[in-house]
């Protein structure tokens, strides 16, 4: 299915939607391009020096690949309608220029930023297929799904991967905003408490 103004149109339903009639897929695409504007703003306070150096404590860890494979997650969803088959988030490049050059990550977050607001008009419940390796030797299983669950995973994916950067920064003289790498849960818990 291809994210169009006619599928749009089509599907005027909001199935997962809340009792108020915002889409799911809507709040869920928000909360998504709010998490990689965070990403962005973390990234471009960090030296080019240490954007691609190796952390001690995250054996072969960089910013970089962490950042990629992040947006490897949320590209495999959102480009998923543009082609052949499932979503599948264990097919990725790796040593891409977005691992070692700042602007190229920016880039790429600015790019799925501005994808999330065409697919956050798609009803919440929309179907996909999504693909998953189960074992070393490449076994896949195919599984059902819908498009706000999927957008839902990625983001709560990069929160940990958010957490993992920030360690990492903080390696090398970095120091993020307390509630980058910290998941909506663990907030909501320590300002209920």
């Amino acid at each position: 299915m291809k994210i169009t103004a006619e599928a749009v149109a089509a599907d005027t339903t909001c199935p997962g939607g809340s009792e108020n009639g915002t889409n799911t897929c809507s709040r869920v695409a928000a909360a998504a391009a709010a998490l990689l504007r965070q990403c962005e703003s973390f990234i471009r306070q960090v030296p080019d020096s240490a954007f691609a150096s190796e952390s001690a404590l995250i054996r072969g860890g960089t910013l970089g690949k962490h950042l990629r494979h992040v947006l490897d997650h949320f590209a495999a969803v959102l480009w998923w309608g543009e082609v052949e088959g499932p979503i599948s988030y264990d097919r990725r490049e790796r040593n891409v220029a977005m691992e070692t050059h700042r602007d190229a990550a920016i880039a790429a977050v600015l790019s799925l930023v501005s994808r999330l607001n065409a697919v956050s008009r798609l009803p919440g419940g929309t179907s996909v297929r999504v693909l998953a390796m189960i074992s070393a030797d490449g076994e896949e299983a195919e599984l059902d799904s819908t498009l706000a669950r999927e957008l839902a995973f990625a983001t709560h994916h990069a929160i940990h991967h958010a957490a993992m950067m920030k360690a990492i920064a903080a390696e090398f003289g970095v120091h993020a905003e307390p509630s980058f790498g910290k998941a909506p849960a663990t907030m909501n818990f320590e300002h209920a408490h």
